[in-house]
């Protein structure tokens, strides 16, 4: 037994509690007070409710229900997370219903402002912009219509279901948001363009969903480049062709520049846009046209610039993958939206673990790695960086073969 002990490395509070610790309490309690989150609740205040939401994204729980009955078998533990009772059902329903989501909205914000200089200690190779962001949404399906979804109405008189949508831009160097805003699946993605607030002389690439031309053309002249997709039925004028070749069959690049004008409304006015046009094939020869308001920057690191765009679809897959977002723990608006929050800290918080271990796990198996011990008294920090190593150490030690006694 004692030579377990000092391979696990015990300690005195659950890794649950060690996660939760990440979290700077007097930032907040200012948050608390600011948003006056606890007028109402004597006991089910804003720290209670963060906690019991962790509990249930972390453990991957399917409804409130679960939580709070998951959270009844450690009344042994709760003083550790600065509870003196697991939250009944009803209350945790009401705290979701009543309590603001823009309190956990600026919960997150603030915790990402407060890991940003912790987080931004990488750089991508290969690209000449400091200030590199991508945008882009996802779409989480709700199995009722509180806000509304995408898509056409089912056959045969069928319930139409909701859905939201998640709006995010990354900043692509540190792999961390940057803005975030949850609206009803239903909204164009490119009028959440104008939210961006966009430093001149950065880079942002999305795709071509949110291609708006009137906001290309305040970008221009805010000194902010894009990179987005041509789209299929745009028109445009071929003003110049900087660069031609051909490729063999098997080959990916660029195989052709070209300086276009496009044309766009400002009120009543007819305005041309000036823009590059990169043809590119891909190795598995599928033709991309991108188009960029930066003359500057080579044809070729326009095209490693959007496919660094795959960065924020990786990013969504976790969020849906390692978490729970297919069952909400609310049917109000209100509920749903801080699950999401609540999702997104959580999702921040093993980000932090990840870099602060310096594992090269990867984030899936970090996040099972604590919804499996998420009440064991180990070292957060050595179960994620020593857990595997361990294991085989035992299991080399463990090579006398094992004579099994007959049962007969």
């Amino acid at each position: 037994m004692s030579s377990k002990n000092t391979e696990k490395k015990l300690v005195g509070q659950p890794i649950f509690k060690q996660i939760i610790d990440f979290i700077p309490k007097e930032k907040f309690d200012l948050l608390v007070g600011k948003h006056q989150s606890d007028r109402y609740y004597k006991t089910f205040d804003s720290w209670t409710q963060l906690v019991t939401m962790l509990f249930g994204v972390l453990s991957r729980c399917d409804s409130m229900g679960e939580i709070c009955d998951g959270m009844r078998g450690l009344e042994g533990k709760l003083n550790y997370l600065g509870m003196d009772k697991s939250p009944a059902k009803s209350t945790a329903g009401d705290g979701l219903r009543g309590r603001d989501e823009a309190f956990f909205r600026d919960v997150y914000f603030m915790l990402l402002e407060h890991f940003k200089p912790f987080l931004s200690v990488s750089r991508i190779d290969n690209t000449s912009f400091s200030k590199l962001f991508i945008f882009d949404s996802t779409t989480i399906r709700l199995f009722s219509d509180i806000m509304k979804g995408v898509g056409r109405n089912p056959k045969n008189d069928g319930k139409k279901k909701g859905g939201l949508k998640v709006h995010m831009m990354i900043d692509a160097h540190s792999d961390t948001p940057e803005f975030v805003k949850i609206s009803e699946a239903k909204r164009h993605d490119k009028t959440f363009l104008k939210d961006l607030s966009l430093a001149p002389h950065s880079m942002i690439v999305f795709d071509r969903a949110y291609n708006h031309y009137l906001q290309f053309a305040k970008w221009t002249e805010q000194q902010v480049n894009f990179v987005c997709r041509l789209k299929k039925n745009a028109v445009y004028e071929v003003q110049e062709t900087l660069f031609e070749r051909e490729l063999q069959d098997d080959k990916a690049g660029v195989l052709k520049e070209e300086h276009i004008h496009l044309n766009y409304k400002e009120g009543k006015q007819h305005k041309k846009l000036c823009l590059r046009k990169v043809t590119y094939r891909d190795d598995d020869g599928r033709m991309y046209e991108f188009i960029t308001n930066n003359f500057e920057t080579s044809r070729e690191e326009v095209a490693y610039i959007y496919k660094l765009r795959w960065n924020i679809e990786l990013l969504f897959k976790k969020l849906k993958q390692n978490f729970q977002l297919h069952y909400f723990y609310s049917e109000t608006e209100n509920g749903i939206r801080t699950q999401i929050w609540c999702t997104l800290i959580a999702q921040l918080l093993m980000q932090v673990l990840k870099v602060k271990s310096e594992s090269k796990k990867a984030f899936s198996t970090i996040a099972a790695l604590v919804r499996i011990h998420l009440i064991s008294h180990i070292d957060v920090f050595w179960m994620v960086q020593n857990s595997r190593r361990s294991y085989e150490k035992r299991k080399k030690r463990n090579k006398s073969p094992c004579i099994q006694t007959s049962l007969f």
